[in-house]
């Protein structure tokens, strides 16, 4: 874990699809120390790429985003969330198919679950989305990091048709759109 001077971190944990685009999006971010790709929401036995793209896990593909509060905010890093993939398709995203592709929001206290319900609140009622926001906000029991070769996929593999399709269009569009996190 990077140091933060005045000695706090913190971190969250988001599903919005494959871990290899999301994690893109999130790198490039002011006050981001670290995002690393892994599996919520299932049992430690099933918490593997082999068992988890299976779909019967339980288990999301999620990010761990471990961030300097002081300088980006937990509210912040919901709004990239819920610009980096689409919160309205059910377990889906593009082609990626299944639960372990989920929306959701994984949750480490009272304080991140009241403020990821009030961003879904707010999103709704300004009609961001032309459809309903269905990301879950599921409590977070467990984060299991990914093997090795998922971490800094996109970072390592631009030259791949998925990395060039699917994380760097949605990179791209964060880096357009939240010009204003991104590290100097």
């Amino acid at each position: 874990m990077a140091y933060v001077s005045n000695g706090t971190t913190a971190t969250a944990v988001f599903a919005g699809g494959c871990f290899w685009c999301t994690e893109a999006a999130f790198e490039p971010l002011e006050g981001v120390l670290d995002v690393e790709s892994g599996y919520a929401g299932g049992a430690p036995d099933t918490a593997n790429y082999r068992r988890v793209c299976d779909g019967d896990t339980g288990h999301a593909e999620v990010i761990r985003i471990t961030y300097d509060p002081q300088k980006i905010t937990y509210d912040r890093l919901l709004d990239v969330f819920f610009d980096a993939h689409d919160p309205t398709t059910l377990n889906r995203q593009g082609n990626d198919v299944g639960t372990q592709y989920r929306s959701a929001i994984f949750f480490a206290s009272p304080e991140e679950q009241q403020a990821a319900a009030a961003k879904i609140q707010q999103l709704t009622q300004a009609k961001v989305f032309s459809r309903p926001i269905v990301t879950m906000l599921e409590p977070l029991a467990a984060y299991y990091p990914a093997e090795q070769y998922h971490q800094d996929y996109a970072r390592l593999h631009p030259n791949e048709p998925y990395i060039q399709h699917h994380a760097l269009a949605k990179a791209c569009k964060i880096r357009e759109k939240h010009a204003d996190l991104l590290k100097k």
